[in-house]
């Protein structure tokens, strides 16, 4: 949904609410435009801020995307969809999305606000990202988790069952990439003693990208 003209000029001053609401998952949810971006937030994290969800446009420059072969991506964690709308919009790539999204809240904002407007082909699942990945039979080209409730990832999704399930999903030459937040001395901590001890056991190959305070975790 594309907002007036004079919304988006505004926006590049000051925030611009654009819908809030609050759903099982997330007590405060807003709809904000920011410069020209959609950004979806609570008001502990931002869960997506179109080409400007640094964290992940950054590591797509920073991978070289040509260099792999993809098709199809499994996202684990919606959002408003900033994922897919880079990808199409920013890096010119068409590729088929099948995003898991445990808030239904989430799912109808995105859907309104972003999806609605990519001819990439995303097929939205309702569901526990942690249960779609344990069921699911399907090969994936590029996996991208960001499953975050508010500010912090829940432990069953740090475990090393969990990864294991994930390497299950992806294709024999497939991606991974998991964010992680990488800020405060206790983020650091965490997430760099999650690389070495669990990340790194069931990838031994995997990597890290250093971005604006988070760490994205790949696996190729």
């Amino acid at each position: 949904m594309k907002q007036p003209l004079w919304k988006r000029i505004k926006s590049y001053f000051v925030d611009v609410h654009i819908e809030g609401t609050s759903s099982v998952f997330n007590e405060e949810l807003d709809v904000l435009l920011v410069k020209g971006e959609y950004q979806l937030v609570t008001p502990e994290a931002i869960y997506s801020y179109g080409k400007r969800y640094d964290n992940f446009f950054k590591a797509f420059q920073q991978i070289g995307l040509n260099k792999y072969d993809i098709d199809s991506v499994l996202l684990l964690g919606l959002g408003l969809g900033s994922i897919p709308y880079m990808l199409e919009k920013h890096f010119n790539r068409d590729y088929s999305y099948t995003a898991v999204e445990i808030d239904e809240d989430i799912v109808y904002l995105a859907s309104k606000y972003v999806l609605n407007d990519l001819e990439s082909e995303v097929s939205t699942i309702c569901t526990d990202a942690l249960h779609f990945v344990k069921i699911d039979t399907r090969k994936y080209d590029f996996v991208a988790m960001d499953v975050f409730v508010s500010d912090y990832i829940p432990e069953e999704f740090e475990t090393e069952g969990f990864l294991r399930a994930l390497s299950d999903r992806m294709a024999d030459d497939g991606l991974l990439l998991f964010n992680r937040l990488y800020f405060f001395d206790g983020d650091k901590k965490k997430t760099k003693e999650y690389f070495d001890t669990i990340f790194k056991k069931v990838f031994p190959e995997g990597r890290y990208l250093e971005v604006n305070g988070n760490w994205i975790l790949f696996n190729k």
